[in-house]
């Protein structure tokens, strides 16, 4: 009997459509006259859901009694007699109730497919068991019921049945998902707009995997060798010129037309660490490729198309952008260039981008610090020309040529020494000196064969020639190391100048600056090294790289940066001109060092001027909202002290009342200003225990009519490790401030639930809200918002809130209330010993 067929539809989140999607392909196929049966459909009492199942055969479930209940599962055995075609088996991931014949629904759907059942099924992302611990972090809920990805894998068919989140919100918030007692709490924790974004990410990724394997097997079927890659990775490589702007914007433009594009910027430079590009324009550049979602990397290679190819496959780079060269037509005797060169070594797996730009043809110049140095074909071509040149003109002059005199003869031994140094420099050109005055004194000069010279004027004619030919060589050579000097001061002057910018603007981080001396040396660690005094341990102030010298005397380099700080770098040793570089980078990391203690001390000051600020706000608190609970209990108690009027005794009732709520009031603020007093001076200690969230929270609503708020806090949350007065202060204030801008007749949602390793409390209210803007000033002291009136309070009751809240490790802020008004949200941490359970989330979420 053959295999049946498995078809699956995926999708994000619960309430996307997957149960609906599976009846609508029932329905369609029973038109066709196939036999379609529904083993197992359960549509949570959705209406729309429960309307497809009118006219499908349902088959009957099977009652399992468990723990006192009664449960129903999918008959295995009743499906099996009925042998339809087709059968509908909805929630895949399902765990079956104890008893059951398998112990998961997935285990049903294998003994239906053997025995040649066909079978459409459903599931969520979140159930497949590779992606359990992405889903967590997401979402913050562990997911309890999974399926083995192989069993998914498997299926014949997977149809992805997507929703936009804004649509799916839209639909819980319409009812088509939930009852509404349920869509605020689903709203507001499993399904916020970024979780149901992750997990829509989350599943298109999934399933976009699931076709590149099924690409993979076509092409082994059908002996495809060429590489069909789907998600793009694209090196640019820089040279530092203007078009480099260019090729970053087109290279993200090729990004964008592919899925899950990648663009990295590549600048190869030199091994002796010295750029031979603008570095304002490499940050020019490095910026506006990270501005484009890019990276940018800073590679040492002396040959750049092998650095550059090498970089591209270590990165499993798919094509390589480069821009065309900018030499002119007679360069090209030069050498093919890099574009050429990358392009004839890429191999069939990369694809190599030649792109136009303005520059083109215009002449690339010398490079800066490159312009005037000899070459090693230029020393080897020297050597040629000042060893064999002047053996193989011998053989010329002595056959093809003989008897032109011994003057054109030198001339023309002069000729090939002035060429050898200006190819090679000055040693090769004494070697030709030495050669050439050899040669004429053996072959050209009287007595010839002889090393003796008859005529003194041939003698004095040889030395003028060893003479001229020494000068010049020196002189060329001279000049070529002069032009090396200017050309690599020229690169250090623009290397600081740059350097001093980025520092004097405050735009560099001593990481990144280490980073910067790292890249520029090609060095494989960097360390800015201080110590207190000189018998005092080193200690490290920043490092990057691996392995950084943990003292000076461990370092490759080492260059002192005042009595009691080193840079210490470690890779290599470098050369003495490259130290003076390395010492200015000493210093300016020293600036920056300084710069970011004075922050930190500035930071001290900007503390210690919002305590000036908070007094300040404190004292005219004392002298108005303190005065006016004492003026009215003052009022009250002199009324009553009264001999002349006669109080009857509802009036007394009545002053004795005005005194017990202005005592009242002026308690309340008097401990939030003790309170925040105690927060701003650092003396809260909290005392960390385990509690149950359901034995706070009760005491903390003592403050409000019981009347005000509705309660939902599950028995089956964790403990939370908190000091318990602590969080009891936090919340009352929290709840109180809910409550006072709730409408009249309004009541306040205390919820809570757990998410991963926390426990949050939700505090719902119904009242005008708070816009965005204004979120994060509502928890500053001495804050009021809107037109509440003076006498109400002084405006610390959120900040009192929010400082007990991360003094026990918690958080505090503010969201917006579904439908209207705002929630805030306490979240703290559950006891280490003990894992958090599932929240209390609708049954839909968790199928």
């Amino acid at each position: 009997m053959a295999r049946g067929r498995l078809r699956i539809f995926l999708g994000a989140a619960p309430g996307v459509g997957k149960t609906y999607a599976m009846l609508s392909e029932a329905h369609r196929r029973v038109e066709r006259g196939t036999d379609c049966v529904a083993a197992f459909v359960e549509h949570h009492q959705r209406p729309r859901t429960e309307v497809m199942l009118h006219g499908l055969e349902q088959i009957p479930r099977r009652e399992i009694a468990y723990r006192g209940g009664t449960f129903t599962e999918m008959d295995v055995d009743a499906v099996l007699r009925r042998s339809p075609a087709v059968a509908l088996v909805d929630e895949l991931a399902h765990t079956n109730v104890p008893g059951s014949r398998n112990a998961k629904r997935w285990q049903d759907v294998e003994e239906l497919l053997a025995a040649g059942i066909d079978v459409v099924s459903t599931v969520n992302i979140q159930h497949l068991e590779s992606l359990g611990d992405v889903v967590e972090s997401i979402t913050g809920v562990r997911q309890r019921e999974t399926v083995p990805d192989e069993i998914v894998r498997r299926a014949d068919q997977i149809e992805l049945v997507d929703m936009s989140p804004e649509a799916l919100r839209r639909r819980m918030a319409h009812g088509n998902v939930y009852r509404p007692n349920k869509v605020d709490a689903a709203l507001s924790h499993y399904f916020r707009p970024g979780n149901l974004t992750a997990l829509r990410e989350l599943a298109l990724l999934w399933v976009a995997d699931r076709v590149d394997e099924y690409l993979n097997e076509y092409r082994d079927e059908h002996h495809v060798s060429a590489i069909w890659g789907s998600r793009e990775r694209i090196v640019v490589g820089l040279t530092g010129g203007p078009e480099g702007r260019t090729l970053i914007r087109r290279a993200v433009r090729l990004a964008e037309k592919g899925a899950g594009g990648e663009v990295m910027a590549v600048y190869i430079s030199r091994s002796d660490g010295l750029t031979a590009a603008s570095p304002k324009e490499l940050a020019v550049q490095r910026t506006l490729v990270e501005d484009l979602g890019g990276t940018f990397h800073h590679v040492v290679g002396d040959d750049v198309p092998a650095a550059l190819l090498d970089f591209a496959r270590g990165a499993n780079a798919t094509q390589i952008v480069l821009g065309a060269s900018r030499r002119r037509g007679w360069q090209y005797v030069l050498g093919p260039g890099v574009g050429a060169t990358v392009a004839r070594e890429s191999g069939p797996d990369l694809d190599v981008h030649l792109v136009t730009h303005d520059a083109v043809g215009q002449g690339r110049g010398l490079p800066v610090a490159r312009g005037a140095r000899l070459g090693r074909s230029r020393v080897v071509g020297g050597w040629l020309v000042g060893v064999l040149g002047p053996v193989l003109l011998t053989g010329v002059l002595t056959g093809a040529v003989p008897d032109v005199g011994l003057a054109n003869d030198m001339l023309l031994f002069l000729a090939l020494t002035v060429a050898a140094a200006l190819l090679g420099g000055l040693f090769p050109a004494l070697a030709s000196a030495v050669v050439g005055s050899l040669l004429l004194n053996w072959y050209f000069s009287p007595p010839v064969r002889t090393l003796t010279i008859a005529d003194p004027t041939n003698i004095v004619a040889i030395a003028v020639f060893v003479g001229v030919a020494v000068s010049v060589a020196s002189v060329v050579d001279l000049a070529a190391r002069r032009t090396d000097q200017a050309a690599r001061l020229r690169a250090e002057s623009e290397i600081l100048a740059f350097l001093a910018g980025n520092v004097l603007r405050g735009e560099t981080t001593l990481e990144a600056l280490l980073e910067r001396v790292r890249e520029t040396f090609g060095m494989e660690s960097a360390a800015l090294l201080e110590r207190t005094g000189e018998t005092a341990p080193w200690t490290c102030a920043g490092s990057v790289g691996a392995r950084p010298a943990k003292v000076p005397e461990d370092a490759d380099v080492d260059v002192p940066v005042g009595d009691h700080m080193a840079l210490s770098l470690r890779g290599r040793v470098l050369p003495a001109a490259d130290r003076r570089v390395l010492a200015a980078f000493a210093a300016q990391a020293a600036v920056v060092l300084d710069r970011r203690r004075l922050r930190d001390e500035a930071d001290r000051a900007r503390e210690l001027a919002e305590g000036n600020r908070m007094r300040t706000a404190l004292l005219a608190a004392v002298s108005h909202d303190l005065r006016t609970p004492l003026a009215g209990i003052k009022a009250a108690v002199s009324s009553l002290r009264s001999d002349d009027v006669e109080w009857s005794e509802q009036d007394r009732a009545d002053l004795l009342g005005a005194i017990d709520e202005g005592a009242d009031r002026l308690d309340h603020l008097v401990g939030n200003l003790l309170d925040m007093s105690r927060l701003h001076t650092g003396t809260v200690a909290p005392v960390f225990r385990e509690t149950d969230l359901d034995e706070v929270v009760p005491m903390a609503l003592g403050g409000v009519p019981e009347e005000s708020v509705d309660l939902d806090i599950p028995e089956t949350l964790p403990m939370v490790h908190v000091d318990r007065g602590l969080l009891e202060r936090a919340v009352a204030n929290v709840v109180e401030n809910a409550v006072k801008y709730s409408p009249p007749g309004g009541t306040v949602l205390v919820s809570a639930s757990a998410l991963a390793d926390r426990v949050e409390l939700r505090v719902v209210d119904r009242g005008p809200g708070v816009p965005d803007d204004a979120k994060d000033r509502i928890f500053e002291p001495f804050q009021r918002y809107g037109d509440a009136p003076r006498g109400v309070g002084v405006g610390l009751g959120l900040a009192v809130a929010r400082g007990f809240t991360e003094a026990i490790g918690g958080t505090l802020h503010a969201e917006d209330t579904p439908g209207g008004g705002l929630t805030m949200v306490l979240s703290v941490r559950t006891t280490p010993r003990r894992r958090p359970e599932q929240p209390d989330l609708p049954a839909a979420a968790t199928s």
